[in-house]
């Protein structure tokens, strides 16, 4: 039966925690060994290497160069897909048990070593230790709950009734073929794990781009898989989104994509890769995700959920909470309270114990919030936050302060852009009808969350909201935190294609079609 794997929970359960810090220190130390190392590209089951390289840099001391990869060509990439098309006819017919077989045991791995490969990524995209260790935990989950779905549902093949008394049928399910794998950077392991088990699980063949930000910890999957694999079936290739993404989606023997990234790519790549042949599509693009606070909720609940989903990780998560709607009534209750707990945040080296708020990405994530904050200056009013860190600690990364800005006009572009920075936009509300039009006004449709303990209100903003996954009274974070499993995270409108969530019960059918079996007797 599939559990989550909630490993920091578990330690809060035992009472345990310094252990946990224990051994993520012990892991720092450890994963410290390999910074500067080359890494290679895999194709066709072998590890190739190249003196074209780029070097991978932590966002929090830019200093530190973590790693070297090769910048794969346009040819690199043609033969990874080319590899992966002749590989799939036999990885396809190997039986769904040996894959579920093979998941599980990635999974274990992934479990024993999980404190290592998160203070990788600490290090790789400046998360947090708890933020990385739920992402190793998620990555886990995946692979856990996709085997179980596969092997619950008997490979997705089963009888139908017969139209003839002489004849016998059958629907199942089979792979499309070769799928490319587009991955982000913010949840380097679990987006890029889930959505190539997503693939390969239900026998397709996969060539895997990860993020150019941070491709260690794809690489952490590729290397622990593809040994148990067919050559091929799994093909890791990182480079330029120009050149490796583009080839990618450009190429006739590619059968569907995953793609997790802003609207703009994944619109234009959607484009791309239909505009001639109809082909899977499957993607999550982002979200401005709304938080409504109404005069009956608890104060101390929604101004913790709000500060957690808007700040976690420094707003770059794709259900980062960037908008909240708080009733006039309580209006200003709330903000001194979300305020004050907002400026009492720490921010600071991601794999030291007590950081919470995470350095942005990179240089282009540092423009953006410098942009936003100017704006809002101009056009509204900075409550906290707003400043770029320089001084001594932060000189060498990539330092924001956590931003609460109000009085902005309704349809201004910080409310309506997805910005993926620490920067939350507040505005006030006369009754819910008009805070839940207001929510629903952006193109985007991801997260949604809800303070209030009416009855009525509850009932009004699950039946009109326009978002794929939504939260009531949820103080842990108002709109992030999905677990697989539980909560399907599937974006409407703007924030994804299929409308079937990761982590859910009709994932995996995406990667499948399906075909009826006829025999005669």
């Amino acid at each position: 039966m599939f559990e989550n794997e909630k490993t920091w929970a578990k330690f809060v359960e035992n009472n345990n925690t310094d252990e946990f810090h224990k051994r993520f220190d012990s892991a720092v130390e450890q994963v410290r060994k390999d910074f500067g190392k080359n890494y290679p590209m895999i194709i066709g089951g072998k590890e190739i290497f190249s003196n074209d390289q780029f070097q991978v840099h932590s966002p929090a001391d830019k200093n530190l160069v973590l790693a070297s990869f090769p910048l794969a060509s346009k040819e690199d990439t043609l033969h990874a897909i080319e590899t992966a098309k002749d590989a799939f006819y036999k990885w396809s017919l190997v039986p769904y048990q040996k894959r579920v077989q093979i998941f599980r045991e990635v999974a274990d791995l992934f479990s024993q070593e999980k404190f290592q490969l998160a203070a990788i990524m600490s290090f790789e995209n400046g998360k947090n230790r708890l933020e990385a260790i739920g992402d190793l935990d998620e990555s886990i989950d995946f692979m856990r709950f996709y085997a179980e779905q596969l092997e619950v549902n008997q490979g997705f093949a089963k009888e139908t009734q017969s139209a003839n008394k002489n004849e016998k049928t059958s629907s199942v399910l089979k792979p499309y073929g070769v799928w490319g794998i587009i991955s982000p950077f913010n949840f380097p392991s679990a987006i890029s794990i889930g959505m190539s088990a997503g693939a390969l699980i239900t026998g397709n063949t996969v060539v895997l781009k990860p993020s150019s930000d941070s491709p260690i910890s794809a690489f952490k999957f590729v290397e622990a898989i593809y040994h148990k694999l067919a050559p091929s079936v799994i093909n890791f290739v990182p480079g330029a989104g120009g050149v490796v993404g583009r080839t990618i989606l450009e190429s006739p023997m590619v059968d569907g994509i995953a793609f997790t990234g802003s609207k703009e790519v994944g619109i234009s790549g959607f484009n791309m890769f239909v505009g001639k042949t109809p082909r899977p599509f499957i993607s999550e693009m982002g979200g401005k995700n709304p938080a409504i606070i109404t005069k009956t909720a608890d104060l101390e609940k929604a101004s913790d959920g709000v500060m957690r989903a808007a700040f976690g990780y420094s707003g770059q998560k794709c259900s980062a909470c960037s908008r909240v709607y708080v009733q006039k009534d309580v209006a200003n209750q709330f903000m001194e309270k979300l305020v004050t707990k907002t400026k009492a945040l720490k921010i600071g080296k991601p794999w030291e114990r007590d950081s919470f708020v995470s350095p942005v990405i990179n240089q282009s994530a540092m423009k953006k919030f410098q942009n936003a904050a100017e704006v809002a200056k101009k056009d509204g009013k900075i409550l906290c936050g707003g400043s770029v860190l320089s001084d001594t600690s932060f000189k060498d990364g990539n330092f924001v302060e956590p931003t609460i800005v109000a009085g902005l006009p309704k349809d201004h572009e910080l409310i309506r852009e997805e910005l993926f920075i620490p920067f939350l936009c507040v505005q006030e509300f006369d009754s819910i009808d008009d805070a839940i039009s207001e929510a629903n006004k952006s193109n985007y449709g991801l997260t949604a969350g809800l303070f209030s303990q009416d009855k009525s209100e509850i009932e009004k903003f699950f039946d009109r909201i326009e978002a794929g996954v939504t939260y009531l009274n949820r103080s842990a974070s108002a709109t992030t935190g999905a677990m697989v499993g539980a909560q399907p995270f599937v974006g409407w409108k703007d924030s994804g294609i299929s409308g079937k969530g990761a982590g859910g019960a009709y994932y995996l059918l995406q990667f499948m079609r399906e075909q009826t079996q006829t025999r005669c007797e």
